[in-house]
């Protein structure tokens, strides 16, 4: 299985010749969602037109368009966990938007491309780490004689006259001698960590305070004149004493930018964004006007503002023209008051993809709760374990809980899988308190237990609506 996780990641940075089926990226969902067949197999078919469209010649593959994905369903049935794993497993960059901020007061069109910029951000992060693991070794190199020109600095070199020069000229390599095995001696007790609590003193730069005009934020500038202002407001930096435990991940981050070619690193984040980024559009269903209502016009504006993104379009941001045509653009509603017919037509056209997901019933709770390897149970197992409390689940009260929650779930509002963390919280609260105190015990948590820590709480529905 490791062999599709190293494929997927060699995919998300170019390397087509091992990119994944969307056989194997739907296995790789399968261990952390449970369901959602229908979605898993759309993302992931999603993600290999992608290669496909890199495998055509150059005219056709500006014409292929992504096909982007409507999800319809239910809060917590995994809509957003779907997109946000398959972002992470792909390596690609991911931003989650909410469209109904866009309908806040004090937003206007030029807004939504924000989500544009955040994505090309997140681009210039991925690719950043990238490079700074290819760069890793000189810098931590570089890192190391730093720290030890400040243990041990460089004797000064004097200028002597020709007759001077020869006469101590025999002095001056005994000090270089002597030099370099102090500094060997510096080297090992620093390799050996004898240094770690001593103080040096390293240079930071200060950044700047954020600019103000009216009331308007840098953020909220004409890209131009931002990056204006960056350029000439001027530098600072300050002088701080540290630890070299401390010291050392400073200097590294120091070092490492300075091996590292930011134009370059610009330049394949926006290509990487234009190709391979993936927005997430929540809460879509919001952005439907009802009729008859005069407030619900910014709601129909926000549509047509988010058109031309989805449709595709050049935003500028600070590293440069980004064009949307060929990201893809994943979205989400619950749509229980509106129908997805209910959206602009045109924004309709630009999600081809519609999937339904289902409701979770008691049976996916329990496996939700057993089986994904990050499960809640899992979580909180390894939590209590630095504590020196071993917690176990038994099987009959897995089962409890699932049907607490899918109780609660129908009398309440339903909130899906998110109830279970509700549940489980409510329910090991007083363990999680007490852990520290226990020092070490193993502590098994049965169908009894759950049913005396939840029991009259899920029966009264009152109580239950205001605490689970």
């Amino acid at each position: 299985m490791s062999g599709i996780v190293e494929k997927i990641k060699n995919f998300a940075f170019g390397n087509n010749m091992t990119a994944p089926t969307p056989r194997e990226i739907v296995e790789q969902l399968d261990k952390y969602i449970v369901g959602q067949g229908r979605a898993k197999r759309s993302v992931a078919i999603a993600v290999r037109n992608r290669w496909r469209r890199q495998q055509l010649g150059e005219e056709m593959r500006g014409e292929v368009a992504p096909k982007n994905i409507l999800m319809i369903g239910s809060t917590g049935v995994g809509k957003t966990e779907i997109a946000r794993r398959l972002a992470k497993l792909t390596s690609a960059p991911f931003i989650k938007v909410e469209a109904t901020k866009y309908t806040e007061v004090g937003y206007y069109g030029r807004d939504v491309e924000s989500m544009v910029r955040e994505l090309t951000e997140n681009a210039i992060g991925l690719i950043r780490d990238r490079e700074r693991k290819r760069v890793e070794d000189v810098a931590q190199t570089k890192t190391q004689e730093r720290i030890l020109d400040q243990l041990c600095p460089r004797p000064v070199q004097t200028t002597f006259s020709a007759v001077a020069a020869t006469e101590n000229q025999t002095n001056i390599e005994n000090e270089s001698d002597s030099y370099e095995r102090t500094r060997e001696k510096m080297r090992a007790m620093l390799n050996s960590g004898d240094l770690e609590e001593r103080e040096i003193e390293i240079h930071v730069e200060q950044k700047g305070t954020p600019v103000m005009m009216g009331n308007m934020s840098a953020d909220q500038m004409d890209v131009d004149f931002q990056g204006m202002l960056e350029k000439i407001m001027p530098k600072s930096t300050v002088t701080r004493k540290l630890p070299i435990k401390d010291a050392r991940k400073v200097i590294f981050d120091q070092v490492c930018d300075g091996l590292l070619d930011n134009e370059k690193i610009n330049l394949e984040a926006v290509e990487l964004a234009e190709n391979y980024g993936i927005i997430f559009l929540d809460e879509i269903d919001k952005v439907i006007a009802s009729e008859g209502k005069g407030a619900d016009v910014s709601r129909q504006g926000v549509q047509r503002d988010l058109l031309p993104i989805v449709e595709g379009t050049t935003v500028q941001t600070k590293h440069g023209y980004v064009r949307t045509n060929h990201i893809l653009f994943v979205a989400a509603g619950a749509f229980h008051k509106h129908q997805p017919s209910e959206l602009m037509p045109e924004l309709q056209g630009r999600f081809p993809i519609r999937v339904e997901l289902d409701d979770l019933t008691q049976e996916d709770f329990v496996r939700i709760l057993k089986e994904p390897k990050n499960s809640l149970t899992k979580q909180y197992v390894a939590l209590l374990k630095t504590e020196g409390v071993d917690l176990e689940f038994t099987e009959d009260a897995i089962e409890a809980l699932a049907s607490y929650a899918d109780k609660v779930n129908q009398t309440t509002q339903n909130i899906g899988a998110r109830r279970l963390y509700t549940i489980l919280e409510h329910m090991l609260e007083e363990l999680s308190f007490e852990a520290p105190d226990m020092k070490m015990g193993n502590v098994s948590i049965n169908a009894k237990y759950v049913q005396d820590k939840l029991g009259q709480l899920a029966a009264d529905e009152d109580l239950s609506r205001f605490i689970l």
